[in-house]
């Protein structure tokens, strides 16, 4: 964290005089840049944004007003303190100023060390600020780091046999609530789950934990998904005061017969990828969403895989990604991508589909976070 010496001002006035004035006061404890007119401020803070402006109201051409607007503008320097230092003292000058934008608001003529307090009173409040800012990422960072290690990463255990399996997850913020796992049942039976958690962030990020831990204890318990998802529903129901949800999607895959029984709580419709044929959504019954109702039924469906048939599921940060003319991605896009990609490996079909999303989205903020899973099946491996 930088010291209140190394912190720098941009002071911005068309007067020499103010600006003489000014420099001469906060020379001996900060560090300065000046600017004579408002398009000159704007060209010196995009290129080095300061920690404070100390800017004039009247100038030639852009008015202080709409200098401090274009910073509110910028993601860089939204948050960048601006102190208004103008003579137009009267009361609808002052609220036009807030309203720009401003975090002080100072009339000429000023006294130059209640100027001199309330610089350090924002620098100061600054540095808490990004110290804050600070801590919340590292904080992030490690919950990150945790929420990932909840997901399968390791996916060499299936190298070389009957199934070729990988998936990923990207979370639209530092932390999200989309899940997955793979992980085996016994010698011959696999168990999968996608799910989504309403909302995004820490938030959602918790409660997903939960819902993975659930899902391994019951998958290991009970020998049907739908069994599986009516008891994680159950335990999610209960006290359940936030009002959260998640989506889920339940799988058990038999190696040798490539029999796979589903069973979704209101999750996006997996997609069969068939060489030699255009993909395919499968599964009628997407179910109701799951960790509202304890009571609800669930119902299981079967699939049956042929020899390099591969099977997709995802997230709806997938088909409801949005590109800059607020396009939706969409769901004959997904089928087109995937249907491209009939016949290659688990994880060309999944980061195939990613880089398609993202090129689709061309720079726009990702709206959700996204998982995507794909499983391959090749027997007599």
């Amino acid at each position: 964290m930088k010291e209140l010496s190394e912190r720098r001002i941009l002071v911005v006035d068309d007067a020499k005089i103010n600006v003489d004035l000014l420099v001469h006061a906060l020379k001996d404890d900060y560090k300065l840049s000046v600017a004579l007119d408002g398009e000159s401020a704007l060209k010196i803070i995009r290129q080095n944004p300061p920690d404070l402006v100390l800017l004039d109201v009247v100038m030639p051409g852009i008015s202080g007003y709409d200098v401090c607007r274009a910073i509110r503008r910028e993601p860089a320097t939204r948050e960048l303190p601006v102190m208004f230092l103008t003579s137009r003292d009267e009361v609808g000058d002052k609220m036009a100023g807030f309203e720009a934008g401003g975090t002080d608001y100072v009339t000429k003529p000023f006294e130059v060390l209640e100027v001199k307090a309330r610089v350090r009173s924002l620098l100061k409040a600054r540095a808490y600020h990004e110290a804050r800012e600070e801590a919340l990422t590292a904080e992030l960072k490690i919950a990150r780091e945790i929420q990932m290690g909840l997901v399968t990463s390791d996916f060499s255990p299936w190298k070389g046999g009957p199934l070729d399996a990988f998936g990923l997850i990207e979370p639209a913020k530092e932390v999200g609530g989309d899940l997955f796992s793979i992980f085996p049942l016994d010698e011959r039976r696999v168990f999968l789950v996608t799910g989504d958690v309403s909302g995004k962030g820490i938030p959602a990020a918790l409660f997903m934990a939960i819902t993975n831990a659930l899902l391994r204890t019951f998958a290991t318990m009970l020998a049907k998904p739908e069994e599986v998802v009516a008891r994680v529903n159950a335990e999610l129901s209960k006290d359940n005061h936030s009002g959260m949800f998640v989506t889920l999607l339940a799988c058990v895959l038999d190696l040798e017969t490539g029999r796979v029984r589903c069973c979704s709580g209101g999750h996006t419709p997996p997609v069969l990828v068939r060489p030699g044929q255009p993909a395919r959504f499968v599964l009628e019954a997407l179910g109701t969403i799951v960790g509202i109702d304890g009571d609800c039924e669930f119902r299981g469906d079967e699939i049956q895989l042929e020899p390099g048939d591969t099977l997709v599921t995802y997230t709806d940060g997938v088909s409801e990604a949005f590109n800059p003319k607020d396009e939706l991605f969409g769901d004959e896009r997904l089928l087109a991508c995937m249907s491209r990609d009939a016949g290659t490996g688990a994880r060309a079909t999944v980061e195939g589909l990613l880089a398609d999303v993202r090129n689709f989205a061309d720079g726009a903020p990702q709206s959700d976070d996204i998982a995507i899973v794909a499983l391959r099946w090749k027997p007599g491996r």
